[in-house]
């Protein structure tokens, strides 16, 4: 693994799943960790309702567009985290893969994506320790927002 790991988040759109989960590696790791995200069908913009779950906890992914997954990028990653692309996931042997089984957020009510967001946010904790990387500071509840 290079000095800064690189980690790719792959799903379908890469609008729902892989963006919060981005957006939550640049939080918590800032610039020590080089976050990608791709999907197999990208939509033509993010989920409003995943961009709001994240900017209740000050985590802006508003700037992010959905893209395709890259060979270059698959080959550039030392840890690739797969959500819910199935047989359309990348495949690549001798990288690391995780397999994040979660909720699609896709048409969903923002109380039933905070929950998807809370876990994707725990997932990357863990990924930083497996990483041996600290974060850097937790992103802040609005209050009157989370337990709506």
């Amino acid at each position: 693994m290079s000095e800064t790991p690189t980690v790719l988040f792959v799903c379908v759109h890469n609008a729902g799943r892989s963006q919060m989960a981005a957006g939550w590696l640049r939080a918590l790791a800032g610039d020590r960790v080089e976050v990608r995200s791709g999907g197999s069908e990208p939509a033509e913009a993010i989920n409003p309702i995943a961009t709001e779950a994240m900017r209740e906890l000050d985590i802006d992914i508003t700037g992010e567009q959905p893209r395709p997954w890259t060979r270059d990028g698959l080959e550039e990653a030392d840890v690739v985290v797969t959500m819910g692309c199935g047989d359309a996931c990348p495949v690549l042997p001798g990288k690391r893969y995780l397999d994040w089984e979660l909720p699609d957020p896709a048409g969903q009510p923002l109380a039933e994506v905070r929950p998807i967001r809370d876990e994707i946010g725990e997932r990357v904790r863990g990924l930083l320790a497996d990483l041996g990387i600290a974060p850097d500071t937790e992103p802040s509840r609005r209050s009157g927002r989370v337990d709506d």
